[in-house]
């Protein structure tokens, strides 16, 4: 006789599908529901169902479809039982209208390439040019990501019921336009690329360097924007997608040793490189050698440039600093920013001197552009540090700290401000 399922185990199983495979389910749903509110309540349906049954009966062989399952079963269900039939009428036209799988759709289907794209298809749908850009981004942190409300509005300095009226009236826009749940025919997919590979990046650095709380990295987003970057490259093979998949690709070769066994931040020139991925280094070299070589390259291909030329160094010493501020140089022009000028002024420090390069991010916090940005005044305290400016450096990283969010990084600057001595 089997023994009956252990529920503690059971609800670890069920916890843990929820973390890693929460919105590419959600994403499946609103595929095969058509409406991003739905999808979410379908989702959450499914998962309870699961506590329910799967305690009983033990868990399926294919958990992730069987949840599918479940929530599209209750939320097509609850449709029918609605007393207002003409809204019935539409959702269910919405429902039927969608590439809906057949009715014994199960196990057969629960790693298919349909299932394993929706999460990119929901992403050209939250990029649609319908929609505001930075709407774009909000909705594609919220729905593919299942960042809060809290932790965008804070990423994008607005007070929390203005972030969540902007994701409502996003949600609102795409039903009103009848925005397809699809990725845009070979036609329309170029004009579109920009925001998707803007937003997918974005996806990427907030789980590269997560932008509050308690942990260093959220390493479910970077592998999660690592495969969008896959999936895209396989639908347009250009030189800027290259190159984005480069970058991340040569940024996650670095995770391992970017923090330590107590979960301290390990600035890049500490970093024990042994640790790094060798063979993700040589993919992204690879990609972005590629990506120059079609000569029709951007923005991302020169930051891919410039991590594989620290992937390529032995050692913080050795690495060419000359032609890391040259690779600046061009980025600078190509996609100008107060963020690319400061990380120049930095290449600038460890090329020219310190005195060089503060002298930049003096100029950069003038113009009031980096005024609450904490790494400008976190790079500015090292450099009055290596001067010998310790009261200077002291200021700025007090200022640095105030403006910091994630923990291991508060923490950091806690120990260098410390590390300064009592002031005088």
């Amino acid at each position: 006789m089997t023994p009956p399922p252990n529920p503690d185990a059971v609800r670890q199983a069920i916890d843990s599908l929820y973390r890693t495979e929460g919105r590419r389910i959600f994403a499946t749903l609103v595929r095969l529901l058509g409406d991003f509110d739905l999808a979410e309540e379908a989702l959450h349906d499914g998962f309870r169902v699961a506590l329910e049954r799967w305690t009983a009966d033990g868990i399926p062989e294919h958990p992730r479809a069987w949840i599918v399952s479940a929530g599209r079963f209750k939320a097509v269900d609850g449709l029918r039982r609605q007393a207002r039939f003409s809204a019935w009428d539409e959702a269910s036209d919405a429902v039927e209208s969608a590439p809906a799988p057949a009715p014994d759709w199960d196990a057969q289907d629960a790693e298919n390439e349909l299932l394993e794209n929706d999460r990119l298809r929901l992403v050209f749908t939250c990029c649609h040019p319908a929609l505001a850009p930075d709407a774009q981004v909000a909705l594609t942190l919220r729905e593919v990501c299942g960042l809060g409300t809290e932790a965008i509005a804070s990423a994008f300095l607005v007070p929390a019921p203005t972030m969540a009226q902007r994701i409502v009236r996003a949600k609102a826009r795409i039903r009103e336009a009848r925005i397809p749940y699809q990725v845009p025919g070979p036609a329309a997919l170029p004009e579109r690329l920009d925001a998707v590979l803007r937003v997918v990046y974005l996806v990427f650095n907030e789980g590269y360097a997560a932008s509050d709380g308690e942990a260093l990295t959220r390493p479910d987003l970077s592998d999660e924007a690592i495969r969008l970057g896959r999936l895209l490259l396989q639908l347009l093979p250009e030189s800027e997608v290259m190159g984005l998949l480069a970058l991340m690709l040569l940024h996650e070769s670095r995770r391992a040793a970017r923090s330590s066994d107590k979960g301290e931040l390990v600035l890049l020139e500490e970093q024990d490189r042994s640790r790094w991925n060798a063979a993700l280094i040589a993919e992204g070299s690879a990609l972005v050698e590629q990506a120059l070589g079609s000569r029709r390259f951007g923005p991302y291909t020169l930051q891919a440039a410039i991590a594989a030329v620290h992937g390529e160094a032995p050692s913080a010493a050795a690495t060419d600093w000359p032609q890391i501020a040259g690779l600046y140089d061009l980025l600078l022009r190509a996609a100008p920013s107060p963020v690319v000028a400061l990380n120049r002024a930095v290449a600038i420090a460890m090329r020219d001197g310190p005195a060089a390069g503060l002298a930049l991010i003096d100029a950069l916090l003038a113009s009031g552009a980096l005024a609450d940005y904490h790494l400008a005044h976190a790079a500015r305290a090292d450099l009055c540090r290596r001067l010998g400016r310790i009261e200077e450096a002291r200021a700025s990283y007090q200022r640095a700290l105030a403006l910091a969010r994630q923990g291991p990084e508060r923490a950091f600057l806690a120990k260098r401000l410390a590390a300064l001595g009592p002031a005088r």
